[in-house]
C-alpha cells in the first residue's frame, strides 16, 4: 500500500511502527511489559539462569582514574574532590577482584549444559559497577549491565558484554530484573541509590517476597558508621534475626566465602 497517497498516514501505521502511539500515557502498561520482555528474552537466549548482583557508588574510581584527577586538579575544590576519590579506590579494586572470583568459580562460563549461573550483574554505570563488570571482563566472562535513563545521562561502562547491555526507562522494571534472578547480592559503599537498592532487597528477603539469597556488605567500617543496625533492633523496629540476612566483609575472598557458606551454589569454571 502506498501510504504517500493518503494525506494522514498515522492511522495506517502498524502499532509497532507508530512511535507517537507507543509513547502515549495510556500505553504505559505496554511499554512496561516491553521493558520486561526485551531483557528477559535476551538473558534466556544467553542461558543466564542466575546472577550475582553488585551494587555500589558510581563516584568511586580506580587508582589510575583517581591519580589522573589529582594531576588535573587546579582549584582547591578540585583537589578536595580528587582526595576523596583517592580515599575510596580500594573498594574499586576489591569489587573488581570479587567479580573475577565469582566469574571463575560461580558458573558464568556455562560448564553444565547451556545454563550460566552466578553471572555478574550491575547497574551498568561507572564506579563500583564498572569495577565489577571489569572484573568479569578480565577473566573473559560475560557480565550484565542494567542501565537507566537519567536526566544527566548515565553512560554504560566499557566492560559490559555488549549483548547484555540493557537500558531501562522505569526504575521499577530495572529493579525487578536486578532482583528476580539474583542468587546473591554484594553491596559496596554508596549513597542514596545504593541505600535504596539495598533496603528494597533486604525488605524482599525479610518479608519472603523473594527467594532466599545471601547478602554481603563490603566495607564493614563504612556500613557500621553510616547505619546503626543494632539501634533498629534495640528500638524494636526489626528483629534480631533480621541481622542474619547479611554479613559484613572486607576482602574479595571473605565475600565469596560468606556467600558460599550461606547457600550460594558454586559451579567451578573450566577457566579457573
Amino acid at each position: 500500500m502506498d501510504l504517500l497517497a493518503y494525506p494522514d498516514t498515522t492511522s495506517l501505521l502498524l502499532p509497532v511502527e507508530d512511535t507517537e502511539f507507543l509513547l502515549r500515557e495510556e500505553m504505559r502498561p505496554i511499554r512496561f511489559a516491553l521493558e520486561f520482555a526485551k531483557a528477559d528474552l535476551a538473558l534466556k537466549d544467553w542461558g543466564v539462569r542466575s546472577t550475582v548482583i553488585v551494587f555500589g557508588s558510581a563516584r568511586i574510581r580506580s587508582k589510575e582514574a583517581a591519580a589522573q584527577a589529582q594531576d588535573n586538579a587546579k582549584t582547591e575544590e578540585e583537589r578536595k574532590a580528587a582526595d576523596n576519590l583517592t580515599r575510596h579506590t580500594d573498594y574499586y579494586e576489591v569489587a573488581r577482584e570479587f567479580a573475577q572470583i565469582v566469574s571463575l568459580r560461580g558458573g558464568a562460563f556455562a560448564p553444565r549444559h547451556r545454563w550460566r549461573e552466578n553471572v555478574i550483574a550491575t547497574g551498568g554505570g561507572p564506579g563500583i559497577m564498572e569495577a565489577a563488570n571489569r572484573g568479569a571482563h578480565d577473566v573473559g566472562a560475560p557480565s550484565i549491565g542494567f542501565n537507566i535513563t537519567l536526566l544527566r545521562e548515565q553512560r554504560p561502562n566499557a566492560y559490559i558484554t555488549p549483548e547484555l547491555n540493557f537500558r531501562f526507562h522505569y526504575f521499577a522494571m530495572r529493579k525487578m530484573h536486578l532482583a528476580m534472578r539474583a542468587s546473591a547480592l554484594a553491596i559496596f559503599p554508596g549513597g542514596f541509590g545504593t541505600l535504596d537498592e539495598m533496603f528494597e532487597l533486604l525488605t524482599l528477603q525479610q518479608t519472603g517476597k523473594a527467594l532466599s539469597a545471601p547478602i554481603v556488605l563490603f566495607g564493614s567500617s563504612y556500613w557500621k558508621q553510616v547505619i546503626n543496625f543494632d539501634a533498629l533492633v534495640d528500638t524494636g523496629m526489626i528483629a534480631r534475626a533480621d541481622l542474619e540476612l547479611f554479613e559484613f566483609v572486607d576482602t574479595a575472598e571473605e565475600g565469596w566465602a560468606s556467600l558460599v557458606r550461606r547457600g550460594l551454589t558454586s559451579a567451578a569454571s573450566p577457566r579457573e
